[in-house]
This record gives C-alpha cells, structure tokens and sequence, in this order.
C-alpha cells in the first residue's frame, strides 16, 4: 500500500510541475484578445470556400473576438464571374463562409455601375446572409453632377443603400467592437476606366472618417479595409501613405497589388497586412491589450491547400453556382464548365512568374496568336488582315499546367471584363495605328514595362531588338513586321496597320498620351485613319453575332 501511495504522490508531483503551462494557458486565455481572418483579391475563386469555410469556423470556435474582413476585388477571375449580375455568386459565398466586411475594388465594376448595381440588387433578393459592405470616398457630388454618369450614378446609390452600405460599420464580436471602414485606391480608380463613379482623395476621405468614428463610436479598434495596396516605391505605396498620414487606423487590410508578406508593414503603429490573391492564403492577425490599448501581437499566413478539410455544405453550394454557370453562360458557347479543349504537354510559365523579365514568353505569344486566329474564324471570306495582336501581361490572370486543358482554365486565363452586351469576357476589338505608332508601342514595351510588368506587351506580327542600356524612350530598333509565314516586313512609317487587342487594352493603349504627360502619342483610328472616340464601336462580332471574347478565341485555337 506504501508502495502504491508513494508512486500516487510522485504522479501528483510530476502533475505539479506542469502546472505553471496550465496556469499560462489560463492566463492566456483571460488576455483580452482581438483577432481578424483576412483575405483580398479574391477573384472569383470559389473553388476554395468549402476549405475557408473551415478555417473561419475554427478561428471563431477558438476565440469568440474574432472577426473576418476582406479588401476588396471578390469577383472576376473565374467562371463564377459569369452569373456575377444575376446570381451575385461571391457576395452569397463570402456570406455562406463567414465573412463579416468587404469592400469594392476595380473589378467589382468590371461589369461597370450599372452591373454593379445588377449585382448588388441581385444579392439583396437572394434574402442570403451577405457580408457588410463599406466605402468611404464615393464622390456622389462628383458623379451625380456628371450629366454622362449620373443616371447610372443614381443606380448605383440606390443599389448601395438597398444594401446597407455605408462608409463604415461597427462589428460587435463577444466583449469587442471594432469600427471598419473601406477606401477605393487611385490607382484602382485608373484601373477602372469604364467605372462610371468619381472617387474622393483617399487619403482625406479616410482621415474625415476616423474622425466621424470617433466622434460618434465607442470602439475598441479601427480597421481600414483598403483596395489601395503596397509597392515598394514609398512614393506610391498608398496604404503605406495612408498608415503615415491618418492617425488612429489601427489595422489596413491592403487589397490590390496582390502583395504576400511574411510579416506585416508598421507604420506610425498601424499595421498594413496583406495574404496575397486568390485564396491560396488567410492571414491571421491577432491584436492583445495592453496598457489599455490593443497592440499588434502575431501575424501568419494561413495557407489553404490540400491540409485543410472542407466544409460540405459549402461545397454543395459551390456546386449549384457552377451549374448555373453551365446553363447560363457557357451553354451560349457550345461549351461546358469541365470539357477538355486539349492535351498540353508544355510547361507553361507559372502566372506567379509571369512577365517579371523582358522578353518572349510561351503563355503570352500563344495569346496573341490567338486573336489574330480568332478574327479569322470570326470574320470568315470577309478577314482583312491583322498585322499585329497585342496581349498584355495585365489581362492575363492565369497560366496552363500540363495534361488536360479544360474550358474553366481557357477561361480563367483571360477572365476580365465584359463588353456592350453585359456579357462577361472582354471582347477583342479593331483598332489600326502608324507605322510610327507600331515602333512607338515596341517602345513601351521595353521602356515602360520595367516600371510596370502590367504593361509588358506579348504582341504576334511584330519583333524588334533593343538595347537596356540606351537611354529610356529609345531602346529598341530593327522593329519589323512578321507574317505568319514567317516573311519579315519593313514598316512604313506613314502607312496605317490593322491591330487587334482586347476592349480594356485599346481603350489604355489610347490613354498613352496623357499617362505620360504628352511624350508618347499613340492614337488609335479607325480603317480610314480617323481617331477612334468610342472602342466600343470597334468590337469584332462572330457571324452569329455575338461579340468575340478573348477567352473564346484562345479556346477555340
């Protein structure tokens, strides 16, 4: 019995000297704590809600203070997109999974206000449990004042406010309440040329906004859900701007440059994080109070890979959105969601390495051969001849692995957009350019696109050599058309030659003038050499009449 007792009283004393990780467990546990599931830049990927689904119930099962905001740019980039104004797709998911704030980014007016508006009305009606949406620079002065904006200005309001949407919220989570609010970036605006909507000076805007908050709110916390991003110029990196120039943000969830960061930006105490695109990440914050305050504590990525089971019910959800997909959208192609197109055997450049070097690239020159082929199968005996097809590198959202190549993944590569019909895709347009305006695009290509890999130009029917070492704006020569029998041609420099490009990519192409303060000119004209006012008006239709989508035509190659 001795025995017994003796070996009793060593277990309790082994129990004893775990006792200080129990007691720190406690102590742990009763620290009032703040934390947030983040994510931006979503794009449509609603493949991998049933997997967020999961992570977001864990971390709210964990902690009861815990709150889910993303930042913005939740559409376009997959088939999803397609039933966008309809069905209101990533709105009803992000909902469904347990999202409590978003934003609006650029895409979100892909489809423009008016489909916008379509889309928000269309989320309303679902009656679904929706995320609450916020934005703080609208400029509705601005845009209702607008005699060309301000009916679809109107729409939008009321769409907005049909909503619930308003400059910021207050979220009550357990014993917390954090105010968020949401800003639309400069360059997001310029990134939406067909958005119809005027915005506020960002930075202003957040600092009138902080001040209502705390005028009128009692919070714990301020959170700024931003679609303005990061880079790594200090000059332009605007939510690092608006950390330095806006006191009282205690948290900038930073949308829009697709950032990764293994630890987050501090600046002046606030704390810009950022998880990358596509939900291939969650970030998890977590904020502790001390003195008073809450402060920053930890930061990690969360990834969303193959470790993290799904949920089911939101899988069966996913699976009703694609069917409709299937019904309404690609049925009008003669396509399904999972048909296979081809059989790849190229290793593609990953699109996480795409564009970062000058040069020629697999993935881009397949592009732009393929409008110049999808012209020719559109207009049929009456094909005028494309000298040259320009694919940037910033419509180009996706890659091709090896092995099957379906109609989702043709698709996803060139997702963005939709055209006069309101139908998603942008469509390709006809647009004709000098000879000397030709030259001046290689131009852009070698000199600009170091300074922005968005502007990198995949182009078939043109080549040309340059020198980095020759001063900007004159790198290039030898620049040569190339038919595609392979006969090099001199260019005239007076003569017109036909261009094919996507509707977004010509109507930038004809911005170059004034984004670079009248030193470049590169005027866009119709077959007879007159200025192209309206790019709409050059939309290259199939004989079926349907406007010919970008996607369409790489598929169809």
């Amino acid at each position: 019995m001795k025995k017994v007792f003796a070996k009793i009283l060593i277990l309790c004393m082994v129990l004893t000297t775990l006792m200080p990780s129990a007691a720190l467990a406690k102590t742990t546990k009763n620290e009032e704590r703040i934390n947030f599931v983040i994510s931006h830049d979503m794009h449509s990927h609603l493949e991998t809600c049933p997997k967020i689904a999961t992570v977001i119930r864990s971390e709210k099962k964990a902690h009861e203070e815990t709150f889910v905001l993303d930042g913005g740019d939740f559409s376009m980039g997959t088939p999803y997109q397609t039933v966008y104004r309809s069905e209101a797709s990533e709105l009803r998911m992000m909902g469904k999974v347990g999202f409590d704030v978003t934003t609006l980014g650029n895409h979100e007016f892909d489809y423009r206000s008016r489909g916008l508006s379509d889309m928000l009305q269309a989320a309303v009606k679902s009656k679904d449990k929706l995320p609450e949406l916020v934005i703080a620079n609208i400029d509705w002065d601005a845009t209702l004042a607008d005699e060309n904006l301000k009916e679809d200005g109107a729409r939008l309001q009321k769409a907005l406010e049909d909503y619930g949407a308003d400059n910021y919220t207050v979220v009550k989570r357990g014993d917390a309440r954090v105010a968020v609010f949401g800003i639309f970036g400069k360059e997001a605006d310029s990134f939406a040329p067909e958005s119809g909507t005027r915005f506020l000076d960002p930075v202003q805007a957040a600092r009138d906004t902080v001040e209502e908050i705390r005028a009128h709110e009692k919070v714990d916390m301020i959170v700024c859900v931003s679609h303005s991003g990061t880079t790594d110029d200090p000059e332009t990196s605007e939510d690092e701007i608006l950390a330095k120039e806006v006191d009282g943000i205690d948290l900038i969830v930073s949308g829009h440059t697709h950032t990764y960061m293994d630890e987050p930006i501090i600046v002046n105490d606030t704390v810009v994080a950022s998880v990358g695109q596509y939900n291939d990440n969650l970030g998890l914050v977590s904020f502790v109070k001390k003195d008073g305050d809450f402060q920053f504590d930890t930061f990690k990525l969360k990834a969303i890979d193959g470790s993290v089971k799904k949920s089911l019910s939101t899988e069966d959800a996913v699976e009703g959105f694609k069917e409709k997909v299937n019904e309404k959208y690609f049925s009008k192609y003669d396509y399904a969601w999972d048909e296979v197109l081809a059989k790849n055997a190229v290793a593609f450049t990953k699109i996480e390495d795409f564009a970062l070097e000058q040069g020629e690239d697999t993935l881009g020159n397949i592009i732009a051969d393929s409008y110049i082929y999808g012209v020719k199968k559109a207009e049929g005996k009456a094909y005028r001849t494309v000298d040259v097809a320009v694919a940037p590198a910033g419509v180009i959202r996706e890659s091709f692995d090896k092995g099957d190549i379906t109609v989702e993944e043709a698709f996803n590569v060139l997702s963005l957009g939709t055209g006069v019909d309101g139908i998603a895709g942008y469509p390709l347009v006809s647009v004709y350019l000098t000879g000397e305006e030709l030259k001046l695009a290689a131009e852009v290509d070698i000199s600009v696109s170091p300074l922005m890999s968005a502007a990198r130009l995949y182009m078939s029917g043109l080549q040309y050599k340059y020198n980095e070492r020759r001063i900007i704006l004159n790198k290039t020569y030898d620049v040569e058309l190339v038919t595609p029998a392979g006969e090099v041609k001199e260019i005239e420099d007076d003569k017109l030659y036909r261009v094919v490009a996507d509707l977004y990519s010509a109507q930038m192409l004809g911005m170059v003038n004034s984004m670079s303060y009248g030193f470049l000119s590169i005027v866009p004209k119709d077959v007879d050499g007159n200025e192209i006012r309206n790019y709409e008006e050059h939309i290259i239709y199939m004989r079926d009449g349907k406007e010919l989508k970008e996607w369409y035509a790489l598929a169809s190659y």
